[in-house]
């Protein structure tokens, strides 16, 4: 989609009757002020561990996006990503009225495995955004950094991050890298290159129940913003930037909400809605109607009925292995043969109850599905995306619903060269036909409004949207009870 070159956010937005929430903006941290805050927080020493961690010439570093932030030669637009206050009072120009924003190197600390630096810094940009923000909470607010290597520390910055800095909004690491645990006994010094993804959601039990109690006790909805890039990934280029930065925050949203609905956590906290920034929504379509599919074929009743190897009739199998086998392919072998039930060599003593994945994650029913889908989970889409409209598509989605879908501008980095023209692309889905404005609305506003303001009714308060999200949440209200 192109821009009218006439158009801005502001002509945009004059056209709305509803304001609209950027759902995911970006301020770019200068790094000598991250260094300062490191350094207060952690010491001379740690500062220094950290600068030198972001050396270009670190081994096996993939190349970054050239000039990033830059907005290409537009010098205000980076002035403006650099400088809270000015982001604020260019924010009409944009046609946002409120601004959810996350750090840029907030991206980067987000994979720090050191555990002792790792803390250090986190609170450090936390208390970064906190000192930069002050007095903008009118139209603005940051995003906190919440480490998920341990609950321990997750909830320990929880509390002082939304406890006790006021911070509204969070992001955490959900796509965590840990080193082969036989390679770090026997050879650490080559752990570094057996890094290896996994969850806080899935296979930990309920070890990180606490911090999801504690995310619905403080009112914030967790964000996952993880691409999945590096080595051991299918983004693993060391040359090639655009060939690591395509479909990898798809891709990262994908394994963390996979991992929190067969983790069951939002059956465990029905209140806890979940945002996967910047994969756009076409990925959340397709895992949302690929769920029935697997359901239709392997939920309890079907694995019972048509997958359960104990079910399978060896005579009827010995008796086609006699008339259509040959003298390898014998009615004996098939008889005697011990994982007669699955191709793959699983045991035939396995019960259907012994390979229920929907169960356990407290998925009963492809009703359960839909409503974790409804009430849990926002999709954070960019304005140039246009694949955003499949979300909104009840034709194609499984029980005709609409994925929740919300706007994440990304102004301050590379792929948004003029903040102005943000709204004139999001916009042009309407233009072309491929939504409504009734869904532009919620893509805008309404969905993320009830998203923030689910888990923080005051989440708004005091802001310049005050008064309409209270408008906002008393028509939902009316319509729920209807």
């Amino acid at each position: 989609m192109t821009s009218d070159s006439k158009l801005n956010g502001a002509d945009i937005r004059a056209k709305l009757d509803h304001p609209v929430v950027d759902a995911d903006g970006h301020m770019i941290e200068g790094n000598f002020a991250v260094l300062d805050f490191v350094k207060q927080v952690g010491g001379t020493k740690l500062a220094e561990r950290y600068e030198n961690s972001l050396r270009p010439d670190q081994p096996g570093r993939q190349r970054g996006a050239i000039w990033i932030g830059n907005s290409g030669t537009a010098t205000l637009d980076r002035a403006t990503a650099m400088l809270p206050k000015l982001f604020h009072s260019r924010l009409d120009e944009a046609g946002i009225d409120f601004a959810v924003v996350y750090g840029t190197i907030a991206l980067s600390v987000l994979a720090i495995d050191d555990d002792e630096l790792r803390p250090v810094v986190y609170r450090a940009m936390n208390m970064l955004y906190a000192d930069m923000f002050q007095g903008l909470s009118d139209r603005m607010t940051p995003v906190a950094l919440i480490p998920m290597h341990t609950p321990e520390e997750a909830i320990a910055e929880l509390e002082f991050a939304v406890g006790e800095l006021g911070l509204k909004a969070i992001v955490m690491n959900c796509m965590i890298r840990r080193p082969v645990p036989e390679v770090v006994e026997k050879a650490p010094e080559l752990a570094r290159h057996t890094m290896a993804p996994y969850s806080p959601a899935i296979d930990v039990g309920d070890a990180y129940d606490p911090v999801w109690a504690k995310c619905v006790e403080l009112g914030v909805a967790p964000s996952c913003h993880n691409g999945f890039r590096g080595r051991g990934s299918t983004h693993g280029s060391l040359s090639n930037y655009v060939f690591n930065s395509l479909g990898s925050f798809g891709q990262g949203s994908d394994y963390f909400c996979r991992s929190l609905l067969f983790g069951g956590v939002p059956a465990r906290f029905p209140s806890l809605k979940f945002a996967f920034l910047e994969g756009g929504t076409s990925w959340a379509a397709q895992l949302y109607n690929n769920l029935f599919e697997y359901w239709e074929k392997r939920n309890l009743e079907a694995l019972r009925d048509t997958l359960d190897p104990a079910a399978l009739d060896l005579d009827l199998m010995a008796d086609m292995f006699e008339k259509y086998g040959n003298e390898y392919l014998t009615p004996e072998r098939i008889r005697d043969w011990p994982h007669h039930g699955d191709a793959a060599g699983s045991p035939t003593g396995l019960k259907p109850e012994d390979i229920d994945d929907f169960t356990p994650a407290g998925i009963n029913g492809p009703e359960d599905i839909r409503d974790i889908f409804l009430n849990n989970f926002y999709f954070g889409s960019e304005a140039d995306d246009r694949m955003t409209s499949v979300g909104f598509d009840t034709r194609l989605n499984e029980f005709g619903i609409k994925l929740k879908a919300i706007l994440g501008s990304d102004i301050g980095h590379w792929d948004v060269p003029d903040m102005t023209k943000v709204m004139v692309e999001a916009h042009e889905m309407v233009d072309d036909g491929f939504i409504t404005e009734e869904d532009f609305r919620a893509f805008t506003f309404g969905n993320v409004v009830e998203m923030h303001a689910g888990m923080n009714p005051d989440f708004f308060k005091n802001t310049v949207i005050e008064d309409e999200v209270e408008k906002f949440k008393s028509e939902s209200a009316s319509l729920a009870a209807e």
